[in-house]
């Protein structure tokens, strides 16, 4: 199995959203985990309900956590890096710990942040499902490349 950390600056929407359909489509081959340069240490709802609408499982124990976690020595070791927003891709990262002395792969796709739009409940949730849906092309063409 191979691992994949998906980052952006709150770990509250985006990365989020990306770990859970990863581990939904990409497995058994994937496993899939988020972090935030600057958690803002809650989920966003509007992501979990997406999540669900979709019948996509959020990950068990599903938490707003620092990406200081992946770079620790006991940390699994990760096969691929993305971020999901501009801010994180920007930053400066962690060192990640080299997988059989190779160091992971490393990409950058760039979505809007759902949790900054504005309006009515419903105007959210439209944001949070067209993000979504970009989100889950990026990872079904991930995945189908990795097939061939």
């Amino acid at each position: 199995m191979r691992n994949i950390l998906f980052l952006c600056t709150g770990n509250s929407a985006r990365s989020i959203m990306a770990e859970a359909y990863m581990n939904h489509a990409g497995a058994p081959r994937w496993r899939a985990f988020s972090a935030g340069s600057t958690p803002t240490g809650k989920v966003n709802p509007f992501a979990l309900e997406t999540l669900t609408a979709h019948g996509v499982a959020a990950p068990e124990g599903v938490r707003s956590k620092s990406w200081d976690e992946f770079a620790k020595p006991d940390a699994p070791l990760m096969d691929a890096v993305v971020t999901v927003c501009d801010n994180a891709a920007g930053e400066t990262c962690p060192v990640w710990p080299a997988k059989e002395g190779a160091a992971p792969l490393k990409a950058h796709w760039s979505f809007p942040d759902p949790a900054a739009a504005e309006g009515s409940d419903n105007e959210k949730r439209e944001a949070f499902e067209t993000v979504f849906a970009d989100i889950r092309a990026q990872i079904d063409a991930f995945l189908a490349r990795e097939e061939d």
